[in-house]
């Protein structure tokens, strides 16, 4: 049977390896998912939530052995790796937490002689398609609202964090889920697009690139199934002139390469204003230079590789445009000894002089790179930061509250930070505009788009 390798770019091995599912395995699993579903729907919310605390704290109970698979499945250093487990966890309680509420019936009023009220129904089968970059918070944002509004849920994840599907897995069976609840399954690109065009499965959650996204609406598009499409950013960052400049320089650098810059939310366009950008590309330059770039299993190490030697060859690509067409790099690759072509080594990069026609400002760079640029004032802050295929987040450093209320009214983004970035808190919507996807996760706002409403209208005789 054919079967995917999962090759840990630490040291270039393979530190996996798992068949692909047979047809019949996947209908099995379909079966098994719509009948499970048809049970759970009438099983109460706070039954439902006190498996998924369970589920929680068995997580836990894992969190260094899940941690340094993590490492290993896709390159993100031990020192960091662990914040993912606490994340997820966030996450995970907070929604169950809102559950019961976000989850009640709706009144419109009392009318004399009626009941009135809207109930929040589950939709079925929920496929949710998580990528490997932050493989436990991105499918923990779609699996725990889903399984508490009462659907079942097949995940299929990256062929490059294969063990965390299995992870949760094991999790909610230790938690007493009922068996067809939460599977798992390992799918080729084509499988996965047939498993959307199932009429079993409701509603898919995918995250990934656009390219991914397309595919996955025109399988879902012949049965109107329900869709949440998370597929990246080219996210900016404005740098206002009465900005806490130390505090912007170390919370952008870190925006912009923690993970080794692998965040659909990281930061990847930098505008500072003109009164600011000399000690502003001064200081990022030189925090930029006291990264440590090395394998992540080392301790000291505070930048990893990026997922595979193909994606760095990539980045390296685009990086080598930008210079062509005008940029120049600010960081010196020597001074990392481990960035070397045919690796997935990537020394940091920041690049100046840049402008819209360059590859750093137009394309998501999934690596450690941003573009630093000169602006006037507000206005141009704006037009440039509009003048994105994305939308995803966009951030101002101010100290002026309305000022960042007022310009975050007019720049196109689904998340407007002032003074932090790179960050989803579970209390809001997670959402993408343009290009960025569409859908939302997190919230109770979440929890509609795992639901569907239905109408109750009694007339009392």
């Amino acid at each position: 049977m054919p079967a995917e390798k999962t090759v840990s770019p630490v040291d270039g091995s393979v530190y996996c390896e798992r068949v692909l599912a047979r047809p019949d395995e996947v209908n099995a699993i379909l079966g098994r998912a719509a009948h499970a579903q048809r049970l759970w729907r009438s099983v109460a919310v706070d039954e439902r939530a006190a498996i998924c605390t369970r589920f929680c704290e068995q997580f836990a109970a894992r969190r260094d052995s899940v941690a340094l698979e993590l490492t290993w499945q896709m390159g993100r250093p031990v020192r960091h790796a662990p914040s993912e487990i606490v994340g997820t966890l966030d996450r995970a309680r907070y929604m169950i937490g809102i559950a019961a509420d976000a989850l009640a019936d709706l009144s419109p009023g009392p009318k004399p002689g009626f009941e009135r009220f809207v109930r929040r129904e589950p939709l079925g089968v929920v496929f949710a398609v998580a990528a490997w970059n932050y493989p436990y918070l991105i499918a923990i944002n779609s699996v725990i609202p889903a399984i508490m509004a009462g659907n079942a849920v097949i995940l299929k994840h990256s062929a490059q964090t294969p063990l965390c599907a299995e992870r949760f897995a094991e999790c909610f069976r230790a938690a007493g889920l009922p068996e067809g609840i939460f599977q798992f399954v390992h799918l080729s690109h084509e499988d996965t697009e047939r498993v959307v065009g199932d009429p079993r499965i409701a509603f898919v959650a995918f995250t990934g690139s656009v390219d991914g996204g397309h595919a996955i609406q025109r399988a879902a598009a012949a049965r109107f199934a329900g869709t949440g499409l998370e597929l990246g950013g080219c996210d900016p960052a404005y740098v206002r002139h009465d900005a806490d400049l130390p505090h912007a320089i170390e919370n952008l650098v870190d925006g912009a390469f923690f993970n080794s810059g692998q965040s659909c939310c990281g930061i990847q366009r930098i505008y500072v204003h003109e009164r600011l950008y000399a000690e502003f590309v001064a200081g990022a330059i030189a925090l930029t230079q006291q990264y440590v770039l090395g394998e992540p299993t080392d301790p000291t190490t505070t930048l990893g590789p990026v997922v595979r030697v193909a994606a760095a060859e990539q980045v390296r690509r685009q990086v080598a445009a930008s210079i062509a067409k005008g940029a120049r790099a600010a960081i010196d690759e020597h001074q990392f000894p481990a960035s070397r072509p045919g690796t997935p080594y990537l020394a940091p990069q920041l690049l100046l002089d840049v402008d819209h026609s360059m590859s750093v400002m137009r394309e998501e760079i999934f690596g450690p790179v941003a573009g630093v640029m000169k602006v006037a004032g507000d206005d141009e802050a704006v037009r440039l930061m509009n003048d994105s295929d994305y939308g995803l987040t966009a951030a101002v450093w101010t100290q002026d509250l309305d000022a960042a209320l007022t310009i975050g009214d007019r720049v196109q983004t689904g998340t407007w930070f002032m003074n932090r970035c790179d960050y989803l808190d579970p209390a809001l919507a997670w959402v993408g505009v343009k290009d960025s996807g569409r859908g939302c996760t997190l919230s109770r706002v979440g929890y509609e788009h795992m639901t569907r409403p239905k109408s109750y209208h009694l007339r009392r005789l």
